[in-house]
């Protein structure tokens, strides 16, 4: 599983039958910060990932991808490369809270 924040939706109007009612949501990548390790920051990429939570804009989500990703209830047979599979309430690193960020 990886950390990541919602940062917009997907709209795909025609797409493979098991995949019709399915909301998707690009996802950027969130690493530890090496150089502040209580902070997150942004990783490279993107990624477009089926959500079957409700997640949304600005959230942090765990996502899986590849094999994994097919292994989520009701999945198994979706053509689907990543799946939003947690809305994360909290990240700790060395006993530092880091999300949601501390004031």
């Amino acid at each position: 599983m990886q950390l990541a924040r919602v940062i917009g939706t997907v709209v795909a109007t025609k797409k493979e039958e098991a995949m019709q009612g399915r909301k998707l949501l690009l996802l950027r990548p969130l690493l530890v910060d090496e150089a502040d390790p209580p902070r997150l920051r942004d990783g490279a990429g993107t990624v477009v990932a089926t959500d079957s939570l409700g997640a949304g804009p600005g959230e942090t989500v765990l996502y899986c991808q590849g094999s994994s990703a097919r292994q989520a209830a009701g999945l198994q047979t979706v053509p689907v490369d990543a799946v939003v599979v947690g809305i994360v309430d909290t990240v700790e690193v060395s006993r530092h809270r880091i999300h949601p960020a501390q004031p």
